[in-house]
Parts: structure tokens; sequence; C-alpha cells
């Protein structure tokens, strides 16, 4: 196990727990920016951490546009000072109710959504102007993700011409989120993020060539940043959001990012069923299971241990170092996809040269806060 990750006291700590590496968060925000350029350009996505603490040290460091996916991501940033938030997400149903009442509570906030359906679009007008108010509305643009969007063509120009004429409304730009392009080879993946850059661009030039406004293009993750932030296109906005804590699996994809883990479970061996194996109490229930069973946390210590089971509250390694555990024993683990784990916890402890000095809430984890 890397120096940087030592424990000097563990005894307070409770198992399955999620440690937070304060300066290594500081570093990769550092990266971040450093990869950017220049910080304006960033609109780092908040789903990966869901903290007030870190949306704290980002604005501390001068980011002050920021992304999310929910309106309990929304309404933490905007408790944490921020004034520039990017919904990404097609509000329906109840939703949009949800926007005239964060609207109404944050009214010195600049509040923007993602849109890709003409009766999306209409219904959200028309909540608006009822509620004497207007909300920034970017287009949902597919680069092949195939998820949500349109692609460029006929259709996205009838819906962004539909936001330009509708009231209560304000074109705010177009939304390409290219989470599929996981390439781990640089120029492939190059190869592929352009090909939907090309498309967006190309629509957002028809578009300013007839009189309407694309004031932004958020572009991308956390895995198409390094691309994207190469392009000095004035209208790009760069939103990375796993980097701020990095996992095992953007590590093994992504290995041109130098971005470090920030994030670690704690994890204690509860019992030792076989000679060649060895069950500690990271469950499902405390590390993201969206990975493959067998592939979702990394032991520093036992990497070719193999996962043979992984129920709620327990997970087995076969390993033939299994006599060198005793219930009690501790290990360490790296999430392969930090963002869902993030979710799983409600308070996070935080290590600073070797200790625990505080604890950081994931006050985002809700689907709900207030509003």
């Amino acid at each position: 196990m890397d120096s940087k990750y030592a424990l000097v006291d563990t005894a307070n700590i409770l198992s399955p727990a999620m440690l937070v590496y304060r300066e290594v968060v500081d570093r990769n925000l550092r990266k971040m920016i450093a990869m950017a350029g220049n910080v304006n350009r960033l609109r780092p996505h908040c789903k990966t951490h869901k903290m007030p603490a870190v949306t704290r040290l980002e604005l501390a460091l001068g980011i002050t546009k920021h992304k999310c996916a929910t309106f309990a991501e929304a309404e933490m940033l905007a408790d944490c000072g921020v004034k520039d938030i990017f919904l990404a997400y097609n509000l329906v149903g109840p939703n949009i109710g949800r926007a005239v009442k964060f609207l109404k509570k944050y009214p010195d906030v600049a509040l923007s959504v993602t849109a890709d359906d003409s009766q999306m679009i209409a219904e959200l007008s028309d909540a608006m102007v009822a509620a004497g108010t207007s909300i920034q509305v970017l287009l949902d643009i597919d680069p092949g993700l195939h998820r949500t969007g349109v692609l460029p063509g006929p259709q996205a120009t009838e819906l962004y011409q539909q936001i330009v004429d509708a009231p209560g409304l304000q074109p705010g730009g177009f939304h390409l989120y290219d989470g599929h392009n996981h390439q781990t080879d640089l120029t492939e993946r190059t190869a592929a993020v352009m090909a939907g850059w090309n498309g967006a661009a190309k629509l957002r030039d028809e578009f300013v060539r007839r009189g309407w406004p694309v004031p932004r293009i958020v572009c991308g993750g956390t895995g198409s940043f390094p691309v994207f932030a190469k392009m000095s296109d004035p209208a790009i906005e760069l939103a990375p959001g796993t980097c701020v804590f990095h996992d095992s699996g953007y590590g093994a994809a992504f290995p041109d990012m130098d971005f470090e883990p920030a994030v670690l479970m704690l994890t204690r061996v509860i019992s030792r069923p076989a000679p060649d194996r060895v069950t500690c109490d990271l469950g499902n229930k405390s590390v993201a299971s969206d990975p493959p069973k067998g592939q979702r946390v990394v032991f520093p210590d036992l990497p070719n241990a193999e996962q043979v089971l992984h129920n709620e509250e327990h997970i087995v390694l076969q390993t033939p170092l299994a006599d060198r555990y005793k219930p009690g024993d501790e290990l360490l683990a790296i999430p392969k996809h930090v963002c869902p784990t993030s979710a799983l916890h409600k308070q996070a402890y935080v290590i600073e040269g070797g200790r625990v000095v505080e604890m950081w809430d994931v006050i985002a984890r809700d689907r709900f806060i207030t509003i």
C-alpha cells in the first residue's frame, strides 16, 4: 500500500468506511485546473462527491460554474454559494414544478437545464410563464451514447428554434455528453470524441448564422476531458466529475490521466471460513455494485485475490495469503466506480497526515432535500 494512504489510528473508524484523503483531493483539483488551462473553462460535475465540503474547496480555487444531475445536488450547490448551476437532466412531471420552486428559493442563482423533446419544452415554457420567471435550456445533443439527446440535424434545429421562440425560456447552448468513449488508447479516444464534437460544432455554426445564441457547449465527462481541454473553442465548458476522487476503474481505462485515488474503503476481516478464504465486511451495500461481480474493488495488499462472493454485508476473498489475516485485521480497497459508492455513505472520514481530522457529510446522496 502506498505510504500516502497510511493510517495512524483506526480505533474509532467504523467499518466498512469511506475514507477521503484531503491532500489527494486537493492535488486532483489542481491537476484538473491545470489540464483545463483556465479555471473559467471548468464546470465540474458534483455527482461524484455530492459533498458541500468538496464544493467549497472548488469554490476556493475559483471554480464558479458547476454541473449536477439531481435537484438535491443543485440545492447543495446553491447552499454552498454556487451562482451558476447546470442541472444536466431533462425535466418531466413534477420536476418541472421543482424547477419553479428552485428559482423562487434561489433567485440569485442562474439555473439551466437540458431538453430533447418538444412537449417537454412546451410544458417547461408554460410553467415558467405561469410563475413569472425564466430558465435557460440547453439542447441535449447525442454524440453516439444513445442515452438521451437528439442527433445533429433537422430535429435538433426544430427543437432549438422552439427554445429560442418559447416565452420563459432562454437558449443556453448545447449539452454534449459522450460517456460511451472509454477507449484506453488516447489517439482512438480522441478520434471518437472529435467525431461527436464535429457534428455539434457544425450545428452550432449553423444556428449562429441564423442569429440564434449558442453561448456554451458543455462537453464530455472525465474520459473525454483531456481531449476537450486541448481545444480552444471559446464556447466549450469542461465537465469532468470522477477525477476529483478518481477510482480504480478510471485508473485502468485512462492511464494517460494523472489523477490519484482520493477515496479508499476501510474494511475489516470478520471471518476465516476456509484456509484460503478471508471474509471482510465490505458488502455491496457499501461499495458500488454496478461493475461486474469480482471487479468492484481493488485490494492493493491482495491484488491477486479472487473475489468469490460479494453479498450485501460480506465480500469473500480467496487467496493463498489468507493465513496472514485474522478477524479484526484491516484492509484498504479502492472502488472501481467511486460515484455511486459515495451515494452509499451518509458521511466520509476525512484523512490528513494519516489521521481522521473531520467528517464530511454526503448531503446530495438523497433525491430530495427541501425542494
